[in-house]
């Protein structure tokens, strides 16, 4: 025997089993023969022909395939493979949280697929870790979430390219000049992705809808409801059939309801509301006690159950509210004709009647059909002068209806309701659309007033069909609005910031205690400076409101039992509820309840995305607005940190922009994202949510519905203390002095620049 150990021989199979191996530890990598007998981990066991013929084994059971002339991968059906969801992405990698995972894991770009943000995807785990992260490979894209974008078409000769709107789509699409729709260079338009191959990070795609030039005010609102999938007219056959209901109101229909036609009965709605679908009716019953009527227009009655125009409802599910314009529910002929209860004209109702002593305890409640005819219509406005002066017409059951409201708003507030209240910017456009202010709409007595009954009528229509259990039996299905309680970690996260504030906010061992304690916080601020920056903080520790067939009840109004009956025009869930009301009224059964459910999350979707739109269209607002102010300064405060940069809400105006760390060229800033605060690594300065600043507004990309501001002053909540920054601008000027000149100047008696300290 030699002094050299023998070399182990491998059978076939085992060598088999080694590159099987191999090809499992490095599911997406592609592999030659040649590669894989120099790879560490094979070398030795055999030679390139055994190898070779171990790749073909593996190939002929189905293990690995080709995917080039000579490169071989792991088909994916062999793999372990589990569902997941494209979180977030950067110009390196993507985020996917795969199901049962409370962390994201990281997945390297060359891995991804083209998946983009929203997708559903398979993905399998790698065994190395990436910044201590676990790492994954996306395998398949199960669904996308998004095929459509919004652009702005780059002509050329020959083809084009549609520059997307969309951070969730950040890659230009390929057109070529067939699919472009005869789109012109610097037209708005909606692309839809045809294919995509891998590896190749720009998409194909095809123009399927023209809007008009960028910029245009209709082209960009129309693009903005496109973007998030949302229609912006009916067609023919939907206001067709609008067209062919009757508008007139029959004997034989009016016996079958109650009749409100002689009870003085009114609206109050914004001066520019064109749809009343509430009104409210009152007469003294006796000494003390009020017969107090929510009248609702009765959609249900024009709008039957599976018609063409309940078909187009459900899928619309909502009115949405755009900053120059309303794109309805429902048709004009309905909204603002048959269904607006308009003065002097007779319509039908659902209507929740309550008879109300003085101390607004219900002392009876009725539900039903009804027939009305409305008396006046009050603006917001108007109805609050005669609030306040005690003049005008029906002023007497306006004082009373308000005296009323302020009751239960107090009585509400002291169950535990959360009094959030937040300015919103409105604009004044002018004809074009073009914004030439901006105001915010104040809330007061004749809102409150429209609220608490409308609040009343709810929480009461749902109260009747909800507490109707029999014995161990549930209460029939129905549909509710529901809000549960505050995530329980961000709740003390936001009670552990405040108190870096000086605010204590009390620990609190039931639901209702936590509420009164938010309240007698929110109160505790109210009309300071940290407000709004503490609404928001609050706002974000709460969950979302949606609807469900499931009531848990809503805790922010501290409500058992609430639902949404009141407003059946621009409201799908409120159609449910008349139907569904009706249909037990009527002694009917319990119905399916997988079905509604079905439909309460298809208008919970739908509601995120109208407020979605809303938003994009205030956004671009915002930045048409400020598109004439570059370089001018701004006082307003730290309403956000990443770290990425600073959000800062402007003091007069609340127009959000941000200021990018990159663009904060005195130091290199760390988020600490515990703390919610900036802190600069040489100078230790902190920046920190709530701080006071002052801005330059550096740009406005009205494409990308951004505003870029620069740093000019900050002034630190805690100590009033305010630094001045040097703006890029002025640093570059500092870096092109010369030492030289600089020491002269400072020989000389002067301040050069170059030698200006920082502060």
């Amino acid at each position: 025997m030699s002094k050299k150990a023998k070399k182990e021989v491998l059978s076939k199979e085992e060598i088999y089993k080694a590159v099987k191996y191999h090809f499992y530890e490095e599911p997406v990598a592609a592999f030659t023969v040649k590669e894989l007998s120099k790879d560490k981990s094979l070398k030795g066991l055999g030679s390139v022909h055994d190898i070779a013929e171990a790749v073909d084994t593996l190939v002929s059971r189905g293990y690995i395939s080709k995917c080039s002339p000579d490169k071989y991968r792991m088909n994916p059906d062999k793999l372990n493979l589990h569902p997941a969801e494209v979180t977030g992405m950067t110009q390196y990698c993507y985020y996917v949280r795969a199901e049962g995972m409370d962390d994201d894991l990281v997945v390297a770009m060359e891995n991804g697929m083209n998946a983009l943000v929203g997708d559903k995807v398979s993905i399998v785990f790698l065994k190395h870790k990436r910044r201590g992260r676990d790492q994954g490979a996306i395998i398949k894209i199960l669904e996308r979430k998004e095929t459509r974008f919004v652009g702005v078409v780059e002509r050329s000769d020959r083809y084009a390219f549609i520059a997307t709107d969309s951070k969730k789509m950040p890659f230009d699409i390929f057109v070529p000049l067939r699919d472009l729709q005869d789109a012109e260079d610097g037209e708005k338009v909606l692309v839809e992705i045809t294919s995509w191959d891998q590896g190749n990070r720009t998409p194909n795609g095809r123009v399927v809808q023209r809007f008009g030039a960028a910029g245009d005010n209709n082209a960009e609102m129309h693009a903005i409801l496109a973007e998030y999938g949302l229609p912006y007219h009916f067609e023919e056959a939907i206001e067709a059939a609008a067209e062919q209901i009757p508008e007139d109101i029959t004997q034989s229909e009016i016996k079958k309801r109650r009749d409100f036609t002689k009870v003085t009965t009114f609206t109050i709605d914004p001066a520019d509301a064109k749809d009343f679908d509430d009104a409210l009716s009152i007469r003294r019953i006796r000494d003390g006690v009020w017969e107090i009527g929510v009248h609702i227009a009765d959609v249900t009655h024009y709008v039957t159950e599976g018609s063409l125009l309940d078909k187009e409802a459900v899928d619309r599910a909502t009115s949405v509210y755009l900053v120059d314009r309303v794109v309805p529910m429902l048709p004009e002929r309905l909204s603002n004709g048959l269904c607006s209860l308009r003065p002097n004209e007779k319509k039908l109702c659902f209507s929740a009647v309550f008879e109300m002593d003085d101390e607004c305890n219900i002392l009876s409640e009725w539900f039903g059909r009804t027939v009305i005819l409305s008396d006046r219509r009050f603006t917001y406005e108007e109805a609050q002068e005669v609030i306040e002066t005690g003049k005008g017409d029906f002023a007497e059951e306006i004082g009373t209806l308000n005296r009323l409201a302020v009751k239960m708003r107090a009585a509400r507030f002291k169950n535990g309701s959360i009094a959030f209240e937040r300015d919103e910017p409105k604009f004044k456009l002018d004809e074009n659309g073009k914004p030439l202010g901006v105001y915010f709409k104040v809330m007061k007595e004749s809102n409150h007033l429209i609220e608490e009954f409308m609040l009343l009528a709810n929480r009461h229509v749902a109260h009747f069909i909800g507490s109707r259990k029999k014995g161990r039996a549930k209460a029939p299905t129905f549909v509710y609005r529901i809000h549960d309680k505050p995530n329980e970690e961000k709740y003390q996260d936001f009670r552990t910031f405040a108190s870096k504030f000086g605010y204590t906010i009390k620990e609190a061992s039931s639901e209702r205690g936590i509420a009164r304690e938010l309240n007698r916080f929110l109160g505790k601020i109210k009309g300071k400076k940290e407000e709004n920056l503490f609404s928001i903080l609050a706002l974000r520790s709460m969950a979302k409101a949606i609807y469900s067939t499931d009531n848990i009840g809503h805790y922010g109004l501290a409500f058992d039992y609430y639902t949404h009956f009141t407003s059946p025009i621009r409201r799908y869930p409120d159609m449910m509820v008349h139907r569904l009301l009706q249909h037990y009224l009527d002694g009917g059964k319990s119905v399916d309840k997988e079905y509604y459910e079905d439909l309460c999350k298809h208008s919970s979707e739908r509601e995120i995305r109208a407020a979605e739109a809303e938003r994009a269209s205030i956004k671009y607002k915002m930045v048409e607005f400020m598109s004439d102010k570059i370089d001018q300064e701004f006082d307003g405060f730290i309403s956000g940190i990443t770290e990425w940069g600073l959000f800062v809400e402007l003091a007069e105006t609340k127009i959000e922009g941000m200021v990018s760390v990159r663009d904060m060229a005195d130091d290199t800033y760390n988020f600490d994202a515990e703390n919610y605060r900036l802190v600069g690594v040489r100078s230790r300065r902190v920046i920190m949510l709530g701080d006071a600043v002052k801005i330059r507004v550096l740009r406005a990309d009205l494409k990308r519905k951004q505003l870029d501001y620069e740093l000019v002053a900050h002034k630190d909540y805690h100590t009033g203390k305010e630094v001045r920054f040097l703006t890029g601008s002025e640093l570059l000027e500092s870096k092109k002095r010369s030492p030289r000149k600089d020491r002269q100047e400072k020989k000389e008696g002067g301040k050069g620049r170059g030698t200006k300290k920082r502060r």
